[in-house]
């Protein structure tokens, strides 16, 4: 018997039969673009929400809005999740299905088995990259990666099964659905779960760094060449420093660029205190006086952790203002900042 001579050939030309598909074609129906493109842009908006609920346990750096960006999100995800997921599958889902079937040809296992192992070979790969150009922790990245591999994985195998079971394949409106709906249930799930574990206590909370006057005593810097040396006398060089406008430029400029010295002081008990929620009186922070009559006095609200400390300052608004941080130049020879 010829291979598709009985069955199909005949099913194609009765009416109502227009769906069915050869059970060969329907089997390799979840490798194509599209199936691809709809299981990775369903992963997204999951992966989106439990990356927001570890944002959430961090340090907020003084923004206490965001609606409207979550506005903005809401109105054009249903353009901006299928070219993200089309992107996800060119670059790990579409190029580990060709290895996957390929491998099998020549060993044995199942086709999602191998499928599975070469979207996570791909993650590991694009993991070291991104800790490469990025300086991005790579266990915490590749993690990620897999985690957004295996779904969309997991998925295909799912429409592939159904397929050759069936011998029916969803069509492209049809399959798009049942993605959203895949997608709707998961980010449930994680909501869900986010709940539980802020009622349980599980979610960590962020606790800033305590860092005594000697360990800030050094260099700082930030995007555009900002320098900031903190001298332990209490002096401060600085170049290419964000400051606050002086009064009379408040309201035209979220903040000024300056260079000089002046004089800073570790703030730990409200002294400066300002009228803003990140302000001394919730936070440890550096106050840093500016000489030379540019700008206006600035306080820099301690951050990131103890291994990692950071400086940083929310200029303007705190919905939509300009987020400014000085991260901490290592000591020669070690990771971490010098000790008291």
């Amino acid at each position: 018997m010829t291979r598709g001579s009985t069955g199909n050939a005949g099913a194609q030309g009765r009416p109502g039969t227009a769906g069915r598909v050869r059970w060969g074609s329907a089997a390799r129906s979840g490798t194509t673009p599209t199936t691809a493109a709809a299981m990775s842009a369903a992963a997204l908006p999951a992966a989106g929400l439990v990356r927001w609920l570890e944002a959430s346990t961090g340090d907020d750096r003084g923004a206490t809005g965001g609606g409207w960006g979550l506005f903005c999100l809401v109105l054009f995800a249903p353009l901006v999740f299928p070219v993200l997921g089309l992107l996800h599958a060119a670059v790990f889902t579409l190029p580990a299905a060709v290895l996957a079937r390929r491998a099998v040809r020549r060993a044995r296992g199942a086709e999602w088995l191998w499928h599975l192992g070469f979207a996570a070979v791909a993650a590991v790969v694009w993991a070291g990259a991104v800790a490469a150009l990025w300086d991005r922790p790579f266990i915490v990245t590749a993690g990620w990666l897999m985690g957004l591999a295996v779904l969309p994985v997991l998925g295909i195998a799912y429409v592939r099964g159904r397929a050759a079971r069936t011998g029916r394949a969803w069509g492209f409106w049809r399959l798009w659905f049942r993605a959203g709906l895949a997608s709707f249930v998961l980010c449930v799930l994680v909501v869900s779960g986010g709940v539980v574990a802020s009622m349980t206590g599980s979610l960590p909370q962020y606790r800033p760094p305590v860092l005594s006057a000697r360990q800030l005593a050094g260099e700082w810097r930030g995007d555009g060449g900002a320098v900031m040396r903190l001298g332990e006398d209490g002096r401060v060089e600085f170049t290419k420093v964000p400051v606050q406008p002086s009064p009379d430029d408040r309201g035209l400029e979220d903040f000024t660029v300056c260079d000089g010295t002046g004089s800073w002081v570790l703030d730990k008990n409200g002294h400066y205190a300002s009228d803003g929620d990140e302000g001394p009186r919730h936070r440890d922070g550096v106050f840093v006086r500016f000489g030379g009559g540019c700008g206006h006095e600035t306080f820099w609200t301690i951050g990131g952790t103890e291994r990692k400390p950071g400086l940083f300052v929310l200029f303007g608004d705190a919905d939509a203002g300009s987020l400014r941080i000085l991260k901490r130049v290592r000591e020669a020879g070690t990771g971490a900042v010098t000790g008291p």
